[in-house]
């Protein structure tokens, strides 16, 4: 089942789709509110820019929340690659800012979009010196390491072949009961379906290649602050398994509680209270 209309006609009152043009006839779509500092958000693989709704209106008081629908996503333009690696989303996401003229942000990946943002983040990258800090949540670490090279294959074969046998809409409707606790409310499994059921298969084949061809860990650590976090009942990410990724970023995993793989939608009050010390106005005034 859909949010209702009502729920609908919030997210685009409240958290508006615009493209923005990013060079070479290609587009962006994101998400926008509040005004501040720029916090930039980048979702995982079976999600989208709505899905920050809740978290994005919760910090618009005091940041200009920007949410990206990646590549293929959406109304994004697809990457031309047919395996992307974090690399080229990142080089996307350097366009989109320079377009939105945002030199200095804080950069949230959640899941494969964590991926995305160390990229982004790591030693030498373009844009390494405009990310005031870094937050990972529930980071897919991938299958790109040779060590892990056997399990990527399996994994994009049972992906593959689950988007062939369903559809997007029948792999909304088996999978995004995943991404969360069994104490979910309905609101946040109506809306974590709906995300899911607005992907796009070239997209998301896309993502699939990203997520069995490349590491995380090879970003780590980044050249910027960074902070982990994870709901404690993440099945997709299990807390161990980020709390390795913090591990080798030197810092301590944050635990979310009451939470699956989809957090930031099923505890946004939490997740956003995590986000708002990060800013630099609220870091002011404390």
């Amino acid at each position: 089942m859909s949010p209702p209309a009502t729920e609908l006609a919030r997210l685009d009152a409240s958290f508006p789709a615009r493209d923005v043009a990013t060079g070479g006839n290609g587009v962006v779509s994101v998400r926008e509110c509040g005004s501040g500092e720029a916090l930039v958000c980048l979702h995982g693989i079976g999600s989208g820019a709505a899905s920050w709704l809740d978290m994005a209106t919760a910090l618009a008081p005091s940041a200009r929340v920007i949410a990206w629908d990646a590549p293929g996503y959406g109304r994004s333009t697809p990457l031309q690659a047919a395996a992307p690696k974090a690399g080229d989303y990142a080089r996307r996401l350097l366009a989109l800012l320079d377009a939105l003229r945002v030199e200095r942000c804080v950069l949230v990946g959640h899941s494969l979009g964590a991926l995305t943002a160390a990229a982004a983040a790591q030693q030498g990258s373009a844009l390494a010196s405009r990310i005031a800090q870094l937050v990972l949540i529930s980071p897919a670490r991938g299958y790109g390491d040779p060590a892990r090279a056997e399990q990527g294959q399996q994994v994009r074969g049972e992906r593959l072949a689950t988007l062939k046998a369903l559809g997007i809409a029948g792999m909304a409707a088996r999978r995004s009961g995943r991404l969360l606790s069994d104490d979910a409310d309905e609101r946040a499994r109506q809306w974590v379906r709906w995300n899911m059921a607005q992907l796009h298969e070239g997209g998301y084949r896309q993502a699939v290649e990203l997520l069995c061809g490349d590491d995380l860990m090879r970003y780590l650590p980044p050249a910027t602050p960074v902070r982990v976090l994870c709901g404690v009942h993440d099945q997709i990410t299990p807390p161990a398994a980020c709390a390795d990724v913090a591990q080798a970023c030197g810092v301590p995993l944050e635990p979310i509680a009451a939470a699956g793989h989809a957090c930031y939608v099923e505890q946004p009050a939490a997740v956003a209270q995590r986000l708002a010390g990060l800013l630099t106005s609220n870091r002011k005034t404390a």
